[in-house]
């Protein structure tokens, strides 16, 4: 963020700053995951898109969201016990952890190449392949890493070890390399296949399994200098095999593919049918529990061997368009083919309404918490009267595209759409008249800032105007040639327009004249929304979420922690709003959206605190057993104390933490002169 806000200081030199966007849908989040792995039968980690990492400590029941330090995407992950693991990702990104993943830290990779796959035969010798032939080595636990010559350009995708020396790495083209000594180099195997290969593991010293594009599957035997091909039953491609045992395996790939064998690849049973999304990795605990993960964040166990499988990943993934909120607790979104979402709890938990309908939906609103509209494609317009419990479809007057709608007040709303369509309703929705706009430039959205005073936007820089209730409108001059997507008014006088190519529009007389605004950006706004004259906010395509203290004189840029387009934005209070946007994303904010500043904790640490993530109880020990009294006290993440304790001459602190809810806290420690700071992790299950 261009502006730091300082929401809390609790003295200490380094310092992290973070957004304070969260996920509500799909939960636990909505990024691709690319790699799964577990240290045990409980405790087990995912890593995908935008640096995301999760862990479980209940066997996938509940995940939480972890920080990466990074947000380039990873792609693969590997841990040599409970506490010490690496992921590596795009842009040469290694990192790793020391404490289970609460924290991680940079590896000097010495590449910017896209790494694929990471692999340890060691505590301390591990190896990483990437694009351009790219193979790393390290033999101290990843503070080194010395680049192997592979002797080929391919992309490697995955690596694997049958032995201590002997390795396999597979990639584009079909390649397989092979080593017996990695200071003798890698030798290519003769081609099995010309289709991609994305995953190679070897259960034992002598049988390989090798899977790829086009739903190939190889395997090699003790003795085989080739690797022969298996029927597999599948063109999907495969992204990632792994077996339990020589004869009992899985593999996964897109379009929800999954395969399994019990008797070495000789046959491959079809355990599809559960996602239509595509699935990265899969990652056995036991003897019949397995995990999947794949795009959009899915998350699947099976406790059967493959048999059922069950989603612990939940939340829709479709497209949202429009989030509208009623009060405080009662809200709204829709989106494609139909879907519209409620939450009577801020957003804690969103229920599928049933609409009837297949039509995208563009826009909704709601006058009560029970009365409201949504609009779409094809001239869709739905009206509700009892929150959503039942939905009428009125027969429209167009078959248009519709794309916004507002309620001037409890009964009289407009819709704007394509090719300047606009429509009035004076009984809530139950029928509409259409009204001349007199433009054919597609209207995208409109406002009302009174009961006949009114505005519409839409393509090449059109903005409208009505003071008569829509029985005229107007065009005004805003000086922009660009398609303008969303306008909001916070007073009768004060105005705002976004648009693409980063174009915001301001009027300070009721929109007779408007005056540009620098955004910052060349990004497409999308959707516009002030809390007051001065406080406001524009989220755009690229997951960016601006906002302005002063009017929009200046606006700070803020990653929410997504890069996924966002299409609208609304607010309840001045620190509570949601954003809704592709792929199923809802965030939400509870402190306005600023980023909010924390402590980094020192390398060389006093106190250890566990367990992290917690429920009830926490214990923090004293490793240097001084004698001072101590102050530990917890604060939320908006810098609101919630607990303080006292100490004295003690070296291990137990604290109630049964009272907190779920959510990220800062643990503050005060003994002497020492003073560290600590994220704690609330989950109860």
């Amino acid at each position: 963020m261009k502006k730091i806000f300082l929401l809390i200081y609790l003295s200490l030199v380094s310092i992290t700053a973070y957004s304070q966007w969260t996920w509500q849908n799909p939960l636990p989040q909505g990024h691709s995951l690319y790699s799964i792995y577990f240290t045990d039968s409980n405790t087990g980690f995912a890593a995908g898109d935008y640096g995301t990492i999760l862990k479980t400590t209940n066997g996938g029941s509940s995940w939480t969201i972890l920080k990466s330090g990074t947000i380039d995407p990873l792609n693969s992950m590997c841990f040599t016990d409970a506490n010490t693991g690496y992921a590596v990702g795009w842009n040469g990104t290694i990192i790793k952890t020391i404490n289970g993943g609460i924290s991680w830290s940079a590896l000097p990779a010495g590449t910017s190449a896209c790494l694929s796959a990471v692999y340890f035969t060691t505590s301390n010798i591990g190896y990483v392949v990437g694009e351009h032939g790219t193979i790393l080595r390290t033999a101290n636990g990843g503070e080194n890493w010395t680049e192997l010559s592979s002797g080929t350009s391919a992309w490697l995708h995955s690596i694997c070890f049958a032995g201590a020396d002997t390795g396999y790495a597979v990639g584009e083209g079909g390649i397989i390399l092979k080593t017996l000594n990695v200071d003798s180099g890698w030798i290519k195997l003769q081609r099995a296949t010309a289709y991609g290969l994305n995953s190679v593991v070897f259960p034992n010293h002598t049988t390989g399994y090798a899977v790829g594009d086009y739903g190939i599957i190889l395997k090699t035997l003790p003795g085989d200098t080739t690797w022969r091909t298996l029927p597999g039953g599948t063109e999907n491609t495969l992204t990632q095999v792994c077996f339990t045992d020589v004869n009992t395996g899985y593999a996964v790939g897109w379009n929800g593919t999954i395969l399994k064998t019990t008797n070495g690849g000789l046959n491959w049973i079809d355990l599809s049918g559960v996602t239509i999304h595509d699935l990265s990795s899969v990652y056995v605990t036991g003897v019949n529990t397995a995990h999947i993960v794949g795009k959009y964040g899915v998350i699947f166990q099976s406790l059967d061997g493959g048999i059922a499988w069950t989603a612990l990943s939940r939340g829709t993934t479709a497209y949202l368009s429009s989030v509208y909120f009623p009060d405080a607790h009662t809200g709204y979104v829709a989106g494609q083919d139909g879907i519209i979402l409620k939450t009577d709890d801020g957003g804690t938990r969103w229920d599928m309404l049933q609409t009837g309908i297949n039509d995208d939906l563009t826009s909704v609103f709601f006058t009560n918490v029970n009365s409201g509209c949504a609009v779409g494609w094809n001239g869709s317009i739905l009206i509700t009267n009892n929150g959503g419990a039942s939905w009428t479809k009125i027969k429209g007057i167009t078959s248009d595209p519709l794309y916004s709608v507002f309620f001037a007040d409890d009964i009289t709303a407009y819709a704007v759409g394509w090719n300047g369509t606009i429509i009035k309703t004076i009984n809530g929705g139950t029928s509409w008249t259409a009204q001349s706009s007199g433009t054919t430039n597609d209207l995208s959205s409109v406002y009302f800032t009174g009961s006949n005073t009114g505005f519409a936007v839409g393509k090449s820089g059109t903005i409208l105007q009505t003071i008569d209730g829509g029985k005229n409108w107007v065009a005004l001059p805003g000086g922009s040639d660009n398609y303008l997507t969303s306008v909001f008014f916070a007073d009768p006088n004060t105005g705002y327009i976004a648009g693409e190519r980063g174009t915001i529009l301001k009027t300070i007389n009721g929109g007779l004249s408007w005056s540009w605004l620098s955004s910052g950006t060349l990004n497409q706004l999308r959707s516009v929304y002030f809390i007051d004259a001065n406080t406001g906010y524009i989220v755009d395509d690229c997951g960016i979420i601006l906002k302005t203290t002063n009017g929009g004189d200046t606006w700070d840029e803020s990653e929410c922690g997504t890069p996924y387009y966002l299409s609208s934005i609304f607010f309840t209070d001045a620190n509570t709003g949601y954003a809704v946007g592709m792929h199923g994303t809802i965030l939400k904010t509870t402190n306005g959206g600023d980023v909010f500043i924390k402590e980094t904790e020192s390398p060389k640490t006093t106190f250890t605190m566990y367990p992290n993530p917690a429920s009830t109880v926490i214990s923090i020990k004293n490793n240097r057993k001084m004698r001072d009294e101590t102050l530990i006290s917890i604060f939320d993440i908006a810098g609101k104390q919630q607990m303080q304790y006292t100490f004295r001459a003690q070296y291990l602190f137990e604290l109630d933490v049964s009272g907190l809810t779920n959510g990220i806290y800062l643990v503050k420690i005060e003994s002497g002169t020492e003073i560290e700071v600590k994220e704690l992790i609330i989950q109860k299950y």
